[in-house]
């Protein structure tokens, strides 16, 4: 399906669409759904949204964000702290996101998940409680570059959020300061590493070509699907 006419929607709209889209997938394990696009592209948000209202169709729903399965800074840091090459291959631990949370939730999985397994923010390793997933389940999961190799074929619903770079950077010189400090710090480390970084994976991994729905996210208050897949 391809939604030629780019109509604009409510965000109301967006959310009941894509609820209605995820609630009717059938799986016989716990439906897994990645939320992508690139930085500050209003992703968490997007993913938070669908919670609610999935979980009353009385689905039981998992959030978790790739910000949980980060690698160490040595690991991150190690062809600098400005490298796009370092943000696209050194940022997240794909084998233990895989074995701790995708594979458990997937065919023939155990059911037995982790959310977490690392504290970007202490630099630390810390492994979350072990929980144990129902059959009905859904997976609300949210990250950058999670249409990779690596992972692409660990989903069974994915949308891509595209916005501008321009306007991700200015999001982000809104959002990250604490991170970062000033705004202008934040824009030139965006500028220098992640958008690079998103150029790269755009490039090498056509996001837009695994994506089961793409959104225009330019406004979060009147999205647009750019394409879907699903009807």
């Amino acid at each position: 399906m391809i939604d030629k006419s780019r109509k604009h929607l409510s965000r109301k709209e967006l959310i009941d669409q894509m609820v209605n889209i995820i609630a009717a997938i059938k799986r016989t394990h716990p439906v897994r759904v990645a939320i992508d696009g690139v930085d500050a592209a209003g992703k968490t948000t997007l993913a938070n949204e669908l919670v609610d209202p999935l979980e009353k169709l009385g689905r039981d729903v998992i959030r978790v964000s790739i910000d949980e399965f980060h690698n160490p800074r040595t690991i991150r840091y190690q062809r600098g702290k400005d490298s796009p090459e370092g943000y696209f291959f050194d940022s997240y631990a794909y084998d233990a996101l895989k074995e701790s949370l995708l594979i458990p939730l997937g065919p023939d999985g155990s059911l037995q998940y982790r959310t977490s397994i690392f504290d970007f923010h202490t630099d630390s390793i810390v492994y979350s409680p072990k929980h144990h997933a129902g059959p009905n389940a859904i997976l609300i999961f949210d990250g950058v570059f999670l249409l990779r190799s690596e992972l692409v074929n660990y989903w069974d619903f994915s949308a891509f959020l595209d916005v501008a770079f321009d306007v991700a950077v200015e999001r982000a010189s809104q959002r990250d300061q604490f991170l970062f400090g000033s705004a202008q710090d934040v824009k030139e480390r965006y500028w220098k590493r992640y958008i690079p970084g998103q150029k790269l994976y755009l490039k090498t991994c056509r996001p837009e070509r695994h994506a089961d729905i793409i959104i225009d996210n330019k406004d979060p208050l009147k999205p647009c699907i750019i394409r879907s897949f699903r009807p």
